[in-house]
């Protein structure tokens, strides 16, 4: 059920990535357990004389930056698509992301850049990590709540 009101839990948030080539994300991403948002904006600034020497702005780019830290989990579907890109490169790390938010409205990033940062290695009592970094690449598709 969609929060319409209040706090709530980060665990609402959730995740899904899509094959390439496609511009649906549908396949949850097991495990995820953290992660924070950079909103990268190009505010470009200028100083005209009738503003008597205070500034002016016009935010004029946009990117984002989503890092995601979980547990690697062997036969999930959207957990093994992650895994998997950790030894690519080019277009073959774009894949679409869907951030759908605790409010029922989402974000589709229809070519996100997926960087694995970490695919399970850690310390011997530890469980296997996979984290990686979701950038957009171009202007995604904000789809509001209904």
């Amino acid at each position: 059920m969609a929060v319409s009101s209040g706090v709530y839990p980060c665990y609402e948030n959730q995740f899904a990535i899509g094959k390439s080539g496609t511009d649906t994300a549908t396949t949850p991403i097991a495990n995820c357990e953290e992660f924070s948002v950079a909103f990268d904006n190009g505010v470009e600034e200028w100083t005209a004389f009738e503003n008597e020497g205070w500034k002016s702005r016009l935010m004029t780019a946009k990117s984002v930056t989503i890092s995601v830290k979980g547990k690697r989990t062997i036969g999930d579907a959207g957990n093994d698509e992650i895994a998997e890109l950790a030894f690519k490169n080019g277009t073959a790390v774009q894949l679409p992301f869907k951030w759908t938010f605790p409010n029922g409205a989402s974000v589709l990033f229809k070519n996100a850049v997926i960087s694995v940062t970490a695919n399970g290695a850690a310390a011997s009592t530890s469980v296997a990590p996979l984290e990686f970094e979701v950038m957009s690449n171009g202007k995604p598709e904000y789809t509001p709540a209904a």
